[in-house]
This record gives C-alpha cells, sequence and structure tokens, in this order.
C-alpha cells in the first residue's frame, strides 16, 4: 500500500486523513503516516541532523554511543523503562508511546557522513538501547541493514539488543559485519510464559519464537546473549518459572544471561501500577510495598532474587557466564547498588573488541549456591 496521501491530524480516524496535516512540531517532520497495514499505530517520519549519541558522562554502560532510529514501540511492553523519554517529544508515556513511532527516515545517511569524520575514534556503537531498532516498524521501513552496513564499513563494532524476531532477516548481514569489526548480539527474553508474555508484552514476538531466534544466531556463528529482564515479581520469579527460563535459554544455545527485577522509572512507574491494579489487583498493594517510592524494588528482594538466580543458572551451565543485574549487595546504598547492577551485560552481547571469544561454559555448580526451596522474602 502506498503511503502517500496518509497523514493524519491527531484525534482524526483514517477516513479522515489529509495529506498535508502534521500531528506535533516535530523537529524535521516530513508526514505523518497511518496505514491498515499497521492497525492503531502512527508513523511520524523525520529527517534527523544526527543519530550517532553520546551517552551521558558518568554512566556505567559499557558503551560510550549510541544509534535509536525510532522513538516509540509498538511492542507496547507495560513495563519498558524507555516511556518517559516519549515526554520529551510532548507525548504521553503510556499509549502515545505504543502508538506514535518517530522514525529517523535517514538514519543511515546521516550516520554515513558522521562516522566518516576524522574525528570519529570507532569506537563500539549499541542499538536498541531505548526503542527497539526490529520493533514492527523495521518490516517497512528496512533502516537496519544500511545502519550495520554503515558501522561495518567504517570499523566500527556493533551491537544490538532486541525483542524483534525480525532480526533474523539480517543474519547473513550480521556474519558479514563479523568478519569486518567485531559484533555482539542480545535477545530481550525474561519468561517462556507464553500467556503472561501476551499481557505484559503484547506486541513483542513471544517467548517460543525468540528462542528459535537465539537457536538460529548461535547455529549461523553469531553470539547471542540474553537480557532475562526484567523478572516481575510474583508473576515470573517462582522456581518454576526460573527453572524453565534457564533451562530454555541453554537448551538455545545462548552464550550468557543477565537476570534482573522489574526497574520502574517515573512514566514506567504510572503505566505499570495502573496495569498491576487491572489485571493483578491482589498485587496492587504488593507492589507498592515492594518498591516504595523509588525505582528499584527493595534490597532485601534484589538479594532473595539474586540468589534464585544464580542457583538456575548454575544448574543450568551459565555459572561462568557474566553478567547478573542484581550483583551481591554487599554494602553503598540501594540506589549505588542498583545504579552499578543495571551496566551488567550478559557474554555475547557486547563486541569483543579485545578479540577473547566469550562462550557459554558449563561449569560445575558452586558451593554457594543456594538450596532449591529457598523461600521468597514473607514480609512483602
Amino acid at each position: 500500500m502506498r503511503w502517500d496521501a496518509q497523514a493524519l491530524e491527531r484525534g482524526d480516524s483514517p477516513a479522515a486523513a489529509s495529506p498535508t496535516a502534521a500531528l506535533l512540531p516535530l523537529a524535521g517532520l516530513v508526514r505523518t503516516v497511518s496505514t491498515p497495514e499497521f492497525a492503531g499505530i502512527t508513523f511520524h517520519e523525520v529527517t534527523a541532523k544526527s543519530v550517532l549519541n553520546k551517552v551521558v558522562a558518568g554512566s556505567r554502560m559499557p558503551f560510550d554511543w549510541t544509534v535509536n532510529p525510532y522513538r516509540g514501540c509498538s511492542h507496547a511492553c507495560v513495563y519498558c523503562f524507555a516511556r518517559k523519554s516519549h515526554t520529551y517529544l510532548d507525548f504521553d508515556a503510556g499509549l502515545d508511546f505504543d502508538s506514535q513511532v518517530v522514525v529517523k527516515i535517514n538514519a543511515a545517511e546521516i550516520l554515513r557522513k558522521e562516522l566518516a569524520k576524522p574525528s570519529w575514534q570507532h569506537e563500539h556503537v549499541a542499538l536498541g538501547t531505548n526503542t527497539d531498532p526490529y520493533q514492527r516498524a523495521e518490516g517497512r521501513y528496512q533502516l537496519m541493514p544500511g545502519i550495520i552496513g554503515a558501522l561495518a564499513d567504517s570499523g566500527t563494532p556493533l551491537s544490538i539488543l532486541t525483542k524483534g524476531t525480525l532480526l533474523a532477516r539480517d543474519i547473513p548481514l550480521l556474519k558479514h559485519a563479523a568478519a569486518q569489526v567485531p559484533v555482539g548480539v542480545g535477545i530481550s527474553l525474561a519468561m517462556t510464559n507464553e500467556q503472561l508474555s501476551e499481557a505484559v508484552e503484547p506486541g513483542t514476538p513471544g517467548p517460543r519464537a525468540r528462542l528459535k531466534l537465539i537457536s538460529r544466531l548461535r547455529e549461523a556463528g553469531l553470539p547471542c546473549g540474553v537480557m532475562a529482564m526484567p523478572i516481575l515479581p510474583w508473576l515470573s520469579d517462582s522456581d518454576d518459572a526460573l527453572d524453565s527460563l534457564f533451562g530454555a535459554l541453554a537448551a538455545a544455545g545462548a552464550t550468557g544471561v543477565t537476570a534482573g527485577a522489574l526497574y520502574l522509572k517515573p512514566g514506567t512507574r504510572e503505566w505499570f501500577m495502573q496495569w498491576i491494579a487491572r489485571e493483578h489487583p491482589h498485587l496492587a498493594g504488593k507492589y507498592r510495598r515492594l518498591y516504595g517510592s523509588g525505582s528499584y524494588a527493595s534490597k532485601e528482594y534484589r538479594a532473595w532474587l539474586a540468589g534464585r538466580v544464580r542457583y538456575f543458572k548454575d544448574l543450568h551451565g551459565f555459572s561462568d557466564s557474566q553478567g547478573f543485574s542484581h550483583r551481591d549487595l554487599d554494602g553503598g546504598s540501594d540506589h549505588d547498588n542498583a545504579r552499578e547492577e543495571e551496566a551488567q551485560y550478559p557474554a555475547g552481547s557486547i563486541p569483543d573488541t579485545a578479540g577473547h571469544a566469550s562462550p557459554r561454559h558449563s561449569g560445575a555448580i558452586r558451593s554457594g549456591a543456594i538450596r532449591s526451596d529457598a523461600a521468597q522474602p514473607t514480609l512483602f
């Protein structure tokens, strides 16, 4: 379907489309597009002046540069930490984040120009750090092949983090890129329960589909770390759920796993708490007590979850794989520890610029592993 003459004015229906109406005064806005092919989603095509983003000074992230070709995300994950970033564009952090997607249509072209500058130091560039580069829009706009090609051709290491199985389309391109520069690949998958996944991340491919993607990446000789985040208190943190998750990731061949509890920063917190109150009202009070007025679950809960995750990582052969987002909490304030925990990325998801392989080792279960019948803290 041609997308010309498909611009929509805010609040209008598709039948009232205007070819010239702009939704908001977004910088570089070319047109606003809606089509039955993507029912319920409006795309705002913009031309960007720059796409290389410098990570804020003092960040603990294992990269200094990012590229995000999309703003907003049709995955519609109720827990997405990036929701508040949509308010910077005068959208809301709830339904607008899920349905109003900004597309940097010239991302690859501008990136090539930025990477060609003599000042560029060929530092690692991370993709998928804010919104997913392989959300549904990528099937239409196909920005990622040009972005991957620009990075590889310039000699720039790259990493991708995604929930989108559309990544499989670009496996040949990633294999070619990996012959030129270090490449890391990460898949976000924190549960194997298909019904729960459909409820909390309704726009994403289900767990089975993402497990197949992990296997395809590994069969292609590419690394694949897994961000098992967020683990949802009382919904996906039981022994059965964690055993199923880590067992499935091991069977799929994941090179490493990082796991951690739900993170509720402002913007996300309000949206998620509304969802909990509506879908699981019996848990609403528990979540309020667990998170208090902050963004992180209590230190006691995080320490308990760390023990459970260590046990199941050991059980399924991930003992020596780097990455547990909630590390041993042995000093410092809750906030300081939690911030440091965020920076833990699983083996395979970050390009190995030192040239060292990062395979998944089976390893023996450590003597300090927690018993499988360890109880969740009862005071919540």
